[in-house]
């Protein structure tokens, strides 16, 4: 009896060890597994107007790790490219503060270091038919903000910090061109944030000058338009900062209804939004697979559905994982009929929040590019 038991225990056990080993191929994503094929999506990106500005986007088909290689990492600019030169550049910390301070790259690597994975989006990702790759997830690493301030003294009237870039431009403002270099903003609470990093570092080396040489701002859980590169001066104000990409660009519009009023809303674009997106489809002999990534919020579950079937739910893979950084997730399809096909993902938060599809009013009566995080759907043939 004992030697039944025996043999019985040992074939359950090898059969759950069977079914382990296939739920880790479902669940990990990356590497690729021999053989395996990407089959391209018929929706295809429109040309990019703008290949000065908008650089190396992540083509979605060919996305196979976590990390985003730095030559694989988009970048944008909306004004020049600067070069500069580490030796000789430094950046100021004033405004209302009690001690202006001047700081060289040595200074600021002297600093206590620290490294954040944060997946960085655009807000413009999705908005445009040319712009669908405005995504990258890179492990930063430069000194924390928030002690610099602090010992730069903030004045109790001073309510909002300042992040200039080096970049510049002219812009044309009521018949009149003014010099303006590249500025954001954020209250003095926000920028207190512990996460936030006064960066030099990315993926463990030396800041791209794509990307923000010789140090840029990162601010986890914030759009990419937030996260300014080529730092020059960070200044504290007591008033709100309206610059050109605070109040006139980077603006959302959306209608909301009022009691039966329709009221124009317009917000700046702030933090990241619930997302996620279909990568890619892959087939390894008969069987097929559908990769995907999640981002923008502390994610849940995601959810797909293929044609107008019910969601399904995906496998989030857990191998790698960071608070700020995408999640990457799969579902296998089961035998998918010859023929096109729709995919589409969504995003649940683990507040219940679900990324909106394109009809829910938070898109559809949106009336900017910016901030467009509904549900990605993307179209597929099999053969």
């Amino acid at each position: 009896m004992h030697g039944i038991q025996r043999r019985e225990l040992l074939v359950q056990g090898s059969a759950a060890l069977v079914a382990i080993a296939a739920l880790s191929r479902r669940a990990y994503a990356f590497p690729a597994q021999a053989g395996e094929e990407v089959i391209p999506w018929l929706d295809q990106p429109t040309e990019n107007p703008n290949p000065e500005g908008i650089k190396t986007q992540l083509v979605w088909e060919n996305l196979d790790s976590w990390i985003t290689p730095n030559d694989k990492f988009f970048s944008i600019s909306h004004f020049n490219r600067p070069t500069i030169d580490e030796k000789t550049w430094s950046m100021e910390i004033g405004g209302l503060v009690k001690k202006p301070l001047k700081l060289t790259l040595a200074d600021i690597r002297a600093r206590p270091r620290q490294e954040v994975v944060f997946t960085v989006e655009c807000s413009g990702n999705h908005g445009f038919p040319f712009f669908t790759g405005g995504i990258g997830n890179a492990r930063w690493a430069g000194t924390p903000l928030a002690p610099i301030l602090k010992e730069a003294g903030v004045l109790e009237k001073g309510i909002e910090v300042v992040f200039w870039g080096t970049d510049e431009s002219e812009i044309p403002i009521r018949d009149v061109k003014m010099k303006q270099n590249f500025a954001r903003s954020m209250s003095l609470a926000d920028a207190m944030n512990p996460d936030n990093l006064l960066c030099y570092e990315m993926n463990g080396a030396a800041l791209p000058a794509a990307n923000g040489f010789p140090l840029r701002l990162i601010a986890p859980g914030w759009y990419g338009i937030a996260n300014v590169k080529w730092l020059k001066r960070i200044e504290v104000r007591d008033t709100r900062f309206m610059s050109l990409l605070m109040a006139r660009d980077y603006v959302t519009i959306r209608e909301e209804d009022h009691n039966g009023e329709t009221v124009w809303a317009e917000t700046s674009v702030g933090r990241s939004l619930l997302k996620s997106a279909p990568a890619k489809v892959t087939r390894k002999g008969s069987d097929y697979a559908i990769v995907g990534a999640a981002w923008g919020a502390p994610i849940d579950r995601v959810e797909v559905q293929i044609d107008q079937a019910p969601w399904a739910p995906a496998t989030i893979d857990h191998s790698e994982e960071a608070e700020h950084a995408w999640k990457i997730w799969s579902l296998p399809w089961a035998n998918p009929s010859p023929g096109e096909h729709t995919v589409t993902s969504r995003a649940v938060s683990t507040t219940g929040q679900v990324q909106p599809a394109m009809d829910d009013p938070l898109i559809a009566k949106k009336h900017t590019y910016w901030e467009s995080n509904g549900q990605v759907t993307r179209r597929i043939k099999i053969t």
